[in-house]
């Protein structure tokens, strides 16, 4: 074992555990324990809200699996990247403060919440927690395969053991901490992204002798590698336009990012979140992706695209170095798997044992649910990661596209238009979901664009239609009754 390298990251842990072990105190003391655990009793500030947005979004796909992508694909995959720069503000501007206002109201505590009080609606909340549940399996299956790899390659392990030590860290601090540990440690988290990535961008171009010469090595290689369309011609203008759709504006439909729109203080805090989201955002998708492309002159001939950041590290870093840059990925990681672990945890325990099975359960007792719940979905999760794919950045996508194309019109629509019901919501989200999964399994990138474009306006259109007919149905049964 490299242990220049491993120290630095067994540092980070030990602080991640230790605020983990502090932000137990306020689960124990809580006189809600549901608020606490699952929304830290909204008293984010705005660089906390700005930095857990950046931590959660940016995951083991954006650290280890977009430069792994970027090395094969070329500057063109940096610019479809960069769709993302907008995520932090299109999410904030567009839920904001209505958002943050209607789930206080309602008293929700998670996004569900917010369906069931604003649909009235069974069929919307049980089938809003299948789709968490199902497509977030993707994304946490995504991460541990990241956290493992990462290990693999720090420590020499086998995959397994590297995957069953980075669970077991995750799960502990998460377990015990709640949602304030999860968004005090996305900030450590953030920040650690931050730096981490503007070391390594900083030592890959000089490694490559200057930004000229890696383009021009890029370019004697294959000169679609500096192009905007791919190594292999792939990203087409409709293609990369239609990727905006997933990765900037669909994001308000992402749940683990529409809970944080809910869990601020004030409106000073958000408008501070929207500026520094933004810039922070938009550095480290740009500098990770660029890292990836950079990184083909100074480490040829790399197989596994998810190895290409932590063997760059090592290559082009001293060894401390390196340990403090290769906790940037980590954080990403274990930041975007403590969020989905809550979330899934918050829909079976809040949406669903509480809502249709044990609404009358006391406060120890849904700690306890709370607690076993969130350690059978992380073991869960060990199982579906067993056997990796090459790529885990397209796990991530599947999840995106299906969790948007359920999520979008409901939340939206539901703030925004009054007309819309509770037939239009489980519409949309039937088609939403189904026409994605046909679509990503019989025809994906139909007439050119990303897999999620479709789905998404069939779903508008579906939760439109159905609202309006059924709004009128009723209005004319009224008018019988009456006469």
């Amino acid at each position: 074992m490299n242990w220049a390298v491993i120290t630095p990251l067994l540092i980070f842990l030990l602080i991640i555990f230790a605020v983990g072990m502090w932000s137990n105190k306020f689960v124990i003391k809580s006189h809600s324990f549901l608020e606490e655990y699952f929304l830290g009793e909204r008293q984010m500030g705005g660089f906390i809200l700005a930095m857990t947005m950046v931590a959660t979004y940016g995951s083991a796909s954006s650290f280890i699996g977009g430069p792994g992508i970027a090395y094969t694909k070329g500057l063109g995959w940096v610019l479809l990247a960069m769709a993302q720069l907008a995520t932090g503000y299109f999410t904030l501007m567009v839920l904001g403060k209505k958002f943050a206002i209607i789930s206080r109201q309602y008293k929700a505590i998670t996004l569900i919440d917010f369906l069931k009080e604003r649909y009235k609606s069974k069929a919307v909340v049980l089938f809003s927690a299948a789709s968490i549940i199902i497509f977030l399996f993707s994304s946490m299956t995504a991460q541990w395969i990241g956290g493992a790899r990462l290990v693999e390659s720090l420590t020499g392990l086998p995959y397994t053991t590297a995957l069953l030590i980075f669970a077991f860290s995750v799960l502990v601090f998460v377990i015990v901490g709640g949602f304030r540990a999860v968004a005090i440690t996305d900030t450590i988290q953030g920040v650690v992204m931050f730096g981490g990535t503007l070391i390594l961008l900083i030592a890959t171009i000089k490694a490559g002798g200057g930004i000229p010469r890696i383009i021009s090595d890029l370019a004697a290689e294959n000169p679609d590698l500096i192009s905007p369309f791919g190594a292999d011609q792939s990203l087409t203008p409709s293609f990369v336009s239609s990727f905006w759709i997933l990765v900037g504006v669909g994001v308000v439909g992402l749940p683990q990012i529409a809970v944080r729109a809910m869990s601020y203080k004030n409106s000073k805090a958000m408008h501070n979140a929207i500026i520094i989201g933004t810039i922070v955002v938009g550095f480290i998708m740009l500098g990770m992706h660029l890292i990836g492309v950079f990184a083909r002159p100074v480490l040829p001939g790399v197989k596994i695209g998810d190895t290409v950041m932590p063997l760059l590290s090592m290559k082009v870093l001293p060894p401390y170095a390196a340990g403090i840059v290769l906790a940037a990925p980590m954080a990403a990681i274990m930041s975007t798997v403590d969020a989905l672990l809550i979330l899934v945890s918050s829909a079976l325990v809040k949406d669903v044992y509480l809502n249709y099975i044990k609404p009358d359960a006391g406060n120890d007792q849904v700690k306890k649910v709370s607690f076993s719940v969130t350690a059978i979905i992380g073991i869960v999760v060990i199982l579906f990661s067993l056997s990796p794919p090459d790529l885990i950045v397209w796990l991530n996508l599947f999840s995106f596209g299906g969790l948007e194309s359920v999520f979008i019109w409901p939340v939206i629509l539901g703030l925004y238009w009054s007309k819309g019901n509770k037939y239009g919501a489980i519409t949309s989200m039937v088609i939403g979901m189904g026409s994605y999964i046909i679509i990503d399994q019989f025809y994906p990138n139909a007439f050119g664009f990303h897999t999620v474009v479709l789905p998404i306006f069939l779903s508008l259109a579906a939760f439109v239609v159905t609202s309006l007919f059924t709004q009128q149905n009723e209005g004319m049964m009224h008018v019988r009754m009456e006469k």
